[in-house]
């Protein structure tokens, strides 16, 4: 018998070898149970907007309440979303939004890199000090710091004012030192060269260390965006004009007194979603990128 005879029954019989991105093997058993917590992770996270979407192309005659649930409608229609824009000026809400996002993002990323490129690769006195003063920022609930935000508006004349909305976060602490983390992994011999080939800091900071964190710019971007446009109780209280208010308070008007049209409420909050993914599917590879760059060295 050949040794390719006495192999092949045994190759038979293993069947074929999982294994990690290590090249240890993984049991079959290992392997269902990853798969199985993905999947609930998976049905815990993108299951309700799912179940919007589906009530939200639901018609009147549709039950919503059956059990044992229904998810795909009997026949879809877009008639919900047509009563949002007549029951509220939805796009108007969506365009204040979509300016206070935009602002925030243009801030954050500026005021950001800034910041977080002086933090990391410039050399002065009280650089730890400042370092120590954005993380203990972060440690600050803005329900704390709300009262104080709307007395300073107030004194600056800017309450009713989509300014006075997008002030308080033009800059996070967080994304500051997110930059300033993806900054410190920059080899400094590049930057010597730059500075023996006579670059100034402001040419080494646009040409060698900017493109360089393209990925924790994306990061910062999509995390800016999301928080302005998501955000409720700072424009709730700052804004009093109807015709400036943002998505999030337009929408709490889709709520009755005394009851609601839960078909008409998840066309409005698949309106306010559809952005954000938007958003997130176009910067995704610089996402995943840029996550690795700012990690907190540990």
């Amino acid at each position: 018998m050949s040794v390719i005879e006495k192999v092949r029954p045994q190759l038979v019989k293993s069947g074929p070898r999982v294994t990690d991105e290590h090249g240890k093997r993984v049991r079959v058993w290992e392997l269902a149970l990853r798969y199985a917590l993905l999947l609930a992770v998976l049905a815990l996270t993108v299951g309700p907007f799912l179940w919007q979407l589906s009530t939200s192309l639901k018609g009147p005659t549709e039950d919503i309440y059956t059990s044992p649930p229904k998810f795909l409608p009997g026949d879809p229609t877009l008639h919900n979303y047509e009563r949002v824009a007549d029951t509220i000026p939805v796009w108007d809400y969506a365009l204040n939004s979509l300016k206070v996002a935009t602002a925030n993002v243009v801030t954050n990323c500026v005021g950001s890199a800034l910041a977080g490129y002086a933090l990391a690769r410039l050399r002065y006195r009280g650089r730890r000090a400042a370092t120590l003063a954005f993380i203990l920022a972060m440690l600050v609930p803005v329900e704390g710091i709300i009262i104080a935000q709307f007395t300073t508006m107030r004194e600056l004349g800017l309450n009713n004012t989509l300014v006075g909305v997008v002030l308080p976060g033009s800059i996070s602490a967080l994304n500051v030192l997110l930059m300033r983390n993806a900054f410190l992994n920059l080899p400094y011999e590049i930057e010597e060269a730059a500075f023996v080939d006579g670059a100034n800091v402001w040419q080494r900071f646009v040409r060698i260390a900017l493109p360089a964190v393209k990925g924790t710019l994306a990061v910062v971007a999509i995390f800016a965006f999301m928080g302005a446009w998501d955000d409720f109780l700072w424009p709730l209280i700052v804004l009093s004009d109807p015709s400036k208010f943002t998505l999030t308070i337009g929408l709490n008007y889709l709520h009755g007194t005394f009851a609601n049209d839960e078909r008409l409420v998840a066309a409005g909050t698949v309106i306010a979603v559809a952005p954000l993914i938007a958003l997130f599917a176009c910067l995704q590879r610089y996402f995943f990128r840029g996550v690795g760059e700012g990690a907190v060295k540990g």
